[in-house]
This record gives C-alpha cells, structure tokens and sequence, in this order.
C-alpha cells in the first residue's frame, strides 16, 4: 500500500513539481509500467518505448520519453546501472546498454500491480525483483565505502549481475540467484570470468586486468559458506553494514 500511494504521489504531482513542467500522469504511470516490465534487464529504448504506447491511445516520443524518465531519476525512482567495460575477450564483446533499475524493487512490483502470493509463482520475475533488492541493499550498505556498482554482461553470455568497486581498485565480481539450485550455473559464470582475465593479463602487459578480489553469489537462502572454488554464498538477509 505505501508503495502505490507513492507511485500515486510521484505520478499525479511530483513527476511535475520536480522540475515545474507539466507532464502527464497516465504517461507517467505508463513509462514506469514500461521500466517494471523490462527491470533488470537490458531493454532498449526502443523496446521500452514501444511498451508504453503498446495497446494505449497515447503518443510519446523519444524526447518526451527522455524527459519523462530524465524526471523520474531526479526523483530518485528510477536509477540505470552502467556497464563495467573492461576487454576481457574485445571491446566489441561487451554489452553497454544501461541495465534498468528502480532505486526501489517495491516501486517496480506495485506498478505491474503484483502481491507476494502472486510472486510464489512468477519466480522469473521473481528473480529479477530479487537482484534489485541485491543492488539496493549493496548500495545502502557500501555508502560510506567510496564505492559505486556496475555490471557486466558481453554478446557470449557471460555475466556478472553486479560488479562492486571500490575506490582503492578493489572490486567484487557478484551473482544474485534467488535459488540454491541457479548456484552453480552463477559460480561458473564467475570463475570462468576471473579465468578469462588472469589468462588475458598473460599476453596484455601495459594494461592489466585486476583480477577479481571477491566472487560472491548472494542468494534467498539462510547459509552462508565459501566453496572449495572459493566463490562465497551470502544469504541478502546476512549482509550488514
């Protein structure tokens, strides 16, 4: 409830106020309709776009859509996540769309108009509502670090959900897997990037690669434990400030 009476308050006056510019509450309510279908992924503008006036009478263009959501992010409703870009395999490898994110997973949950009973059972969205938690939750506690979180994801299919960085360099390499059984797949993921990188530091002399500090699946689980690969699982509900 507290949820959608702010998305009520966001979308009939604050979308507006933000910037003394008048703007449309259905269009509002459209585009962060748009943003929650498409969270944690990398949709692009276009598709995105294409959601918001799908089955609606209503016009938005490109422009209008940036301003909508250049609106939201000074809001602090919705906040992208940036690529992290480093040539593991070649710059021409790596996936640079911003990933869309809520400051707030409840934001996206109330605006597809879903409740915990209905989430048992879309566990795909599930998963996707689970990895903003992950970033909001690393973001709260990582706040007096000096830190700031990206992602990475290349045209092969390899990934990190998150990576964390810290200003001294070092940086965490993360998976977020609301399972136990998407543990494994999420490991392999990260141990084949750090093998890419230390075998890629062998041949580029100039510009290393750091290789990772910390691999780290967090999960919905309630046990914490290193594995003999040394990828370390975190229940979300474990980390502290």
């Amino acid at each position: 409830m507290i949820a959608k009476n702010y998305i009520n308050s966001v979308c009939s006056e604050d979308v507006s106020r933000i910037d003394d510019k008048q703007r449309l509450e259905k269009l509002t309510r459209r585009i962060l309709y748009a943003y929650a279908r498409n969270i944690s992924t990398l949709a692009k503008t276009s598709s995105l776009l294409g959601d918001v006036i799908a089955g609606e009478t209503i016009d938005c263009s490109r422009t209008t859509f940036d301003d909508y959501v250049s609106a939201l992010e000074k809001l602090f409703v919705i906040q992208d996540m940036d690529a992290w870009c480093p040539a593991i395999r070649s710059k021409t490898a790596i996936r640079s769309t911003p990933k869309r994110c809520f400051c707030d997973p409840s934001i996206a949950v109330a605006s597809l108009g879903l409740t915990p009973e209905s989430l048992k059972i879309q566990l795909k969205t599930f998963g996707f509502i689970f990895e903003q938690m992950c970033i909001r939750d690393l973001k709260a506690y990582t706040i007096d670090m000096d830190s700031h979180i990206s992602y990475y994801h290349d045209r092969y299919g390899l990934e990190a959900d998150i990576v964390l960085h810290l200003a001294d360099g070092r940086y965490a390499l993360i998976e977020c897997k609301l399972g136990s059984a998407e543990i494994e797949k999420g490991a392999e993921h990260l141990l084949e990037m750090k093998r890419l990188i230390i075998e890629k530091n062998k041949t580029e002399q100039q510009m290393p690669i750091r290789v990772p500090d910390l691999l780290i699946i967090l999960t919905g689980g309630k046990m914490a434990y290193t594995r003999e690969d040394g990828v370390k699982i975190i229940p979300l509900a474990a980390l502290r400030p």
